[in-house]
């Protein structure tokens, strides 16, 4: 597993007018309705984008840059907060921008991107943003000593190994990321590490549990050892964890949240289905016929149980439509998790926040790979704002630069 993330840091996106937070190896962002756990969230799967090529086009479905843009002051006086004096605009000093970024710790990459408003007005791709600049470093903090690769608009720089630069052959288009476009693991290896990173991270937000929901039908299986987005290879995805040794592990998850209770994958033909056991009862219940939460829990166990891990797994409210009987399994999952990968939960649930604590608690100095330590984040809201509770300015935030334009 590479280092951990430490910082992530965005700026200009919705209620994120500037929020620069630290992360650890299992984080919880907490808070209540509205303050911007969502928008968090989102911006997360916005950097995870770039290294795609996709963070411009998944802007332009939220409605275009102009949508997604702070829409308050660009700062907000002493004054204002104090109540001295009304919200009004300020005289803009910077250019309009949407940056993203995220480093890790000494000799891990860190990488930022500063997208802002398109220049060519004969376009009909208004709603487009173009990439202003992106920076690729070494170590906690961009400085100058630790840049590896910069972009300002098309032209692209690589650092040799004697120091000095080289420009890249080509010319980036606004639309392409430095990360989808430039391909030189021999020239520029943390370049390779950041997109290799960030293409790893993986996003579950609220499966499908209705009557249609794509889990419930029974389908063709492959091995699958990460499940889709929407769920719907879950059997196969079971038995792959099965299969491939965790089937204890797999057992304990379903019997710690549903006591006598466990699930197989009945095969037939090449097709897969759910097979659920529950005792007093003469035949398994399939996937048709579980309850809503029950096959909620199962797709959260076949998602936490990977036996491919990623780099960084966020998880947007898990505990939504779950009994809260049903927690204290959750925590225990989600806290077994982090020992593979790093794990960032969005919640608004104490009981499961408290739930990942008390496993944290319960691991013991036994389990040498168990995460002792879970670090919370709470956000709230201020004049529109999304800040981090107890968090008084600047000097209580991680250090943070962003590449010049």
């Amino acid at each position: 597993m590479p280092g951990v993330i430490e910082t992530v840091a965005v700026e200009g996106y919705r209620s994120l007018r500037r929020l620069v937070l630290p992360l650890g190896r299992l984080t919880v962002v907490t808070g209540a309705n509205g303050v911007g756990k969502s928008s968090l969230y989102r911006s997360l799967r916005l950097l995870a984008d770039c290294a795609l090529g996709g963070a411009v086009g998944a802007l332009a479905h939220e409605g275009g840059l102009p949508s997604t843009l702070w829409a308050g002051p660009e700062n907000i006086p002493r004054s204002v907060r104090a109540g001295e004096h009304p919200v009004q605009g300020t005289r803009r000093t910077r250019p309009v921008a949407l940056r993203l970024g995220f480093a890790g710790g000494p000799g891990d990459p860190g990488y930022g991107i500063d997208l802002g408003l398109p220049t060519d007005g004969g376009s009909a791709f208004s709603l487009d943003p173009e990439i202003k600049t992106e920076a690729v470093w070494s170590g906690p903090m961009l400085r100058p000593a630790t840049l590896v690769a910069d972009r300002h608009g098309p032209a692209v720089r690589l650092r040799a190994d004697d120091g000095s630069w080289r420009p890249w052959g080509s010319r980036l288009r606004a639309f392409d990321s430095i990360l989808s476009e430039v391909v030189d693991p021999v020239g520029a290896p943390e370049l390779v590490a950041v997109r290799e990173r960030l293409r790893s991270w993986r996003f579950y937000d609220q499966f499908r549990t209705d009557p249609l929901a794509p889990a419930r039908a029974v389908r063709t299986g492959t091995r699958t050892p990460v499940l889709a987005h929407d769920g719907a290879d879950l059997p196969a995805a079971l038995e792959t964890i099965r299969e491939l040794g965790r089937a204890d592990e797999l057992d304990a998850a379903v019997e710690g949240a549903f006591p006598g209770c466990t699930v197989r994958v009945k095969e037939s033909a090449g097709r897969f289905e759910l097979a659920f056991h529950q005792h007093g009862l003469l035949r398994p219940l399939t996937g048709a016929e579980l309850s809503e939460g029950t096959l909620r829990y199962l797709l959260w166990v076949a998602a936490l149980l990977s036996p491919r891990p990623p780099a960084l797994l966020v998880l947007n409210e898990p505990e939504t439509s779950l009994h809260p009987d049903l927690l204290p399994a959750l925590g225990a999952l989600v806290h077994a998790a982090a020992r593979d990968t790093q794990v960032v939960v969005v919640t608004h649930a104490r009981p499961l926040v408290e739930a990942i604590r008390r496993a944290a608690h319960e691991a013991g100095p036994a389990d040498e790979d168990a995460v002792d330590d879970v670090h919370e984040v709470e956000l709230v809201k201020s004049f529109g704002e999304t800040t981090v509770a107890g968090r008084e300015g600047p000097l209580d935030e991680p250090a943070w630069h962003w590449p010049a334009r």
